[in-house]
């Protein structure tokens, strides 16, 4: 039973080596979490589609040149595309590439949809490019980038 007099319990053996070895893990882990890989977006779309060229094109990307709020930077993302049995989008992929899972959403689509157009929010913690793109029913691929910087603060980043 605790002392009133004395309201911190002594530091067991237990619990010092529990917070060392948590602190250990978290300290190996925080490189890998904290910072994204640019090439990292490179190496998923190679996963996606090999070595098919990417054209630009035909993608409508519309974010923030500033987010004030990285917590929460809209994206708005619309495809050019006649949405026809013959010719529509397939699927759309944004990437961030700061962030250290690149992949932020990706949207499906038919023929049925009759436009191809998405928005959501996302969360970026710095300033980095946003990938978008666009994979056609007839195999093409479209892209396009834009950069958005996030404010610290509101203070500038």
């Amino acid at each position: 039973m605790p002392d009133c007099a004395n309201p911190v319990e002594p530091l067991s053996r237990r619990k010092a080596l529990a917070m060392a070895a948590a602190g250990a893990a978290f300290a190996v882990l925080l490189p890998h979490i904290a910072h994204g890989d640019p090439a990292a977006i490179e190496a998923e779309l190679k996963k996606l589609y090999g070595d098919k060229p990417l054209v630009a094109g035909k993608i409508k990307l519309d974010v923030p040149q500033i987010a004030e709020n990285g917590l929460v930077v809209p994206i708005n993302v619309e495809v050019e595309s006649a949405m026809t049995g013959q010719d529509f989008v397939k699927a759309v992929h944004v990437f961030a590439d700061g962030n250290p899972l690149p992949g932020v959403v990706s949207y499906r689509f038919t023929a049925a949809a009759g436009k191809a157009a998405a928005s959501t929010r996302m969360r970026l913690a710095q300033t980095q490019n946003i990938v978008c793109v666009a994979e056609m029913s007839s195999g093409a691929l479209h892209s396009t980038k834009a950069e958005v910087k996030v404010t610290i603060g509101g203070c500038g980043g």
